[in-house]
């Protein structure tokens, strides 16, 4: 356990990250930032970790942008603000680039960065009670390093509102826009969806997860042409000869015999 973030390796093959600040709305600063960055790579790295949950402790997700980080910031010169902004956008990317599945635990609200995080996750749920926002605009800025992973969550219209107005929205709707899969009553029934989530998640693959996550950025990102059958194709084939493929074929074939 460190002081920004709370791990739990279970002997399951699922980690369990907190975001651990909750007198703070589990709000990001500088450490708790580098924090995360640091875990989901070595996460991501262990073999023997299968499934990552993130949650927040307390009552809140996470609040966005720390206020005392902010006010930090509005004091620093621009080179210092692009600094803190890419250390952001890059630990974004390395939980959107994890090669494990990762499960948002949505326990409470998320507010700006908050909803990047969710965002990042592949898969989210959260109470529908929660509330959520991408309030930047009404400080004078733009949710800009989030932005990517919003709008590849919730779709360009919406994130074009939502940016624009700042309003908050309730789980019930964050779940209508893609932003949650599932909205659910209370914290029992939380814990209830992300269990079944994860036994799901444990009966795949996990090189075939990882290529699943692979897949989705390549195909999302390129024309439907003759390069990207080949590329698809070549990647089936790939895995129908692996290890894994092969014996996973193997032991399906049997039992349907």
């Amino acid at each position: 356990m460190t002081e920004l973030l709370a791990i739990d390796r279970g002997r399951d093959g699922v980690a369990r990250l907190t975001l651990n600040r909750p007198d703070r709305h589990n709000a990001f600063d500088g450490e708790l930032i580098a924090a995360l960055h640091a875990t989901i790579g070595t996460l991501g790295r262990d073999p023997a970790v299968r499934v990552i949950v993130v949650t927040g402790a307390g009552r809140s997700f996470c609040a966005g942008a720390d206020l005392g980080h902010m006010r930090a910031m509005a004091d620093a010169d621009e080179a210092a603000n692009y600094a803190d902004a890419l250390a952001l956008a890059d630990m974004l990317a390395a939980l959107d680039e994890c090669p494990k599945p990762l499960v948002a635990r949505v326990n409470g609200d998320a507010f700006g960065g908050g909803v990047g995080l969710i965002a990042c996750c592949d898969i989210a749920v959260g109470l529908a009670a929660a509330r959520f926002a991408l309030s930047e605009v009404r400080l004078g800025l733009v949710p800009a390093t989030i932005s990517p992973h919003v709008v590849a969550a919730m779709g360009e219209r919406a994130m074009r509102r939502y940016a624009l107005s700042g309003e908050r929205f309730d789980g019930v709707r964050a779940r209508e826009l893609g932003l949650l899969h599932e909205a659910v009553a209370d914290e029992a029934a939380l814990d209830g969806e992300v269990h079944r989530i994860v036994a799901e998640l444990l009966q795949g693959g996990p090189q075939a997860q990882v290529e699943v996550k692979s897949l989705v950025h390549e195909v999302s990102a390129a024309p439907r042409d003759a390069a990207l059958r080949r590329s698809t194709s070549h990647r089936l084939a790939r895995l129908r000869m692996s290890q894994e493929g092969r014996a996973r074929v193997r032991d399906f074939l049997a039992r349907r015999k």
